[in-house]
Formats: structure tokens, sequence, C-alpha cells
């Protein structure tokens, strides 16, 4: 079983979340915390698989509790998702510079937070596309595209997707595959282009001038 810890100031949310995260037959939520300093110390000892964590909490907010969980200097770091209501650049960055496992939005979805929880257990990292698109505008200067790099057409096709913010099912729809194709492309697209997250994946893309 995936353990997630959910810690966010508002108990609706936090019901929300918990029920998705229930819903999957193999994740459970194994502690709740509304601030976060009972965050830090529900995570320390529960050491859950997961911590999905808000931005604007009481007593302590979520970017220095996830410094305190998975930033630098850290011996033994907990995989956290962050997951709040303001997309503003700086909390992203710092988000992302502390150790977040991904970034999401609380409109992004059931599926979307599922999938985050699911990716930060494997070592990825998840982020919003509306906020993966953004990021990619501080991009230096376009690099001219290089030679092959080995991907497949179809594997190209997904890669321009994930550069235009799609996530895995709008991807899916739009070139008429499985959801589960796609995340097998992804999957060969990362090892081939050794990207660590589909951010990464986004700005070669960017960088190569593979979409505009």
């Amino acid at each position: 079983m995936i353990r997630v810890l959910i810690a966010d100031d508002q108990a609706m949310v936090r019901t929300g979340f918990g029920m998705i995260i229930g819903a999957q037959s193999d994740m459970e939520v194994v502690g709740e915390a509304a601030d976060g300093v009972v965050a830090v110390e529900l995570a320390r000892r529960l050491r859950p698989d997961v911590v999905l964590l808000d931005i604007r909490m009481p007593r302590l907010d979520g970017l220095e509790a996830l410094r305190l969980l998975a930033g630098p200097g850290v011996a033994d770091p907990i995989r956290v998702v962050v997951v709040t209501t303001f997309d503003l650049d700086e909390y992203v960055h710092t988000a992302l510079a502390n150790g977040a496992c991904g970034f999401l939005l609380k409109d992004s979805g059931p599926a979307l937070l599922v999938e985050a929880v699911r990716a930060a257990v494997s070592g990825d990292a998840l982020i919003s596309p509306s906020i993966t698109v953004r990021l990619l505008e501080h991009l230096s200067s376009p690099a001219p595209a290089r030679g092959d790099t080995g991907l497949s057409p179809r594997e190209l096709d997904v890669v321009k997707l994930v550069a235009r913010g799609l996530t895995n099912a709008e991807i899916a729809a739009q070139l008429f595959i499985a959801v589960g194709t796609v995340k097998t492309h992804l999957a060969s697209v990362q090892m081939k282009l050794k990207a660590r997250n589909r951010v990464e994946i986004a700005a070669w893309a960017w960088e190569r001038r593979l979409v505009g």
C-alpha cells in the first residue's frame, strides 16, 4: 500500500483528498495535519510514502515544512507533493528547489492527484501542465534542433503535446491511443533523453523549437 499523509488547513480539502486516496485499491491515508508544525511531526514519525502538502498553513507554511522534510541536506528525505491554490512562480521555483516531487493546483482533478502520488513513489515528478508551460517561458533563447535522438515519430508526437501542457488523458484523446500507451511512450522518452520528468521533456522540446 502507498501510505499518504495529507496536510492542509482546510478540513474540506483534507476530506476530499482523503476520499480520492481512499478510493484507490493500493493507497491509504495514514494521517492528517491542519498546520505545518503537525505536518512535519507526523511525517517524521509516520514516514509516509508521500505527503500531500498545502503551502499556506498556520504556524509553519508549507514551503518551510517542505524544506525540513525534503530540502537540501535532509539525510532521509520524504517524498512531498505540493498541492495548492496558488501557482505563483516564486512558490513553484522554491518548492522544486526544496525537493518537491510534484506541484499541483487544487483544481487539477482527482486523476492528476492520484497520478502525482504514483509518480512521486516511482521517483518521478509531476507538475500541473499549466505550470509546466509557464515555467518554460523563463528559458533562454531556444537552441537549434539537434540530430536524431532515437525518438520514434509517435514519441515525438507525445513530446510535442507534453510541451503544450496537455495531461496524459488529453494526449491519449488527441492521438487516439490509451492513457497506458502514453505512459509507456513517456517512459521511453525519459530514458532516451535522460529526462527526470515531464518538465524536462517539455523543456527539451521548446529548446529545440519543436513547438511554438
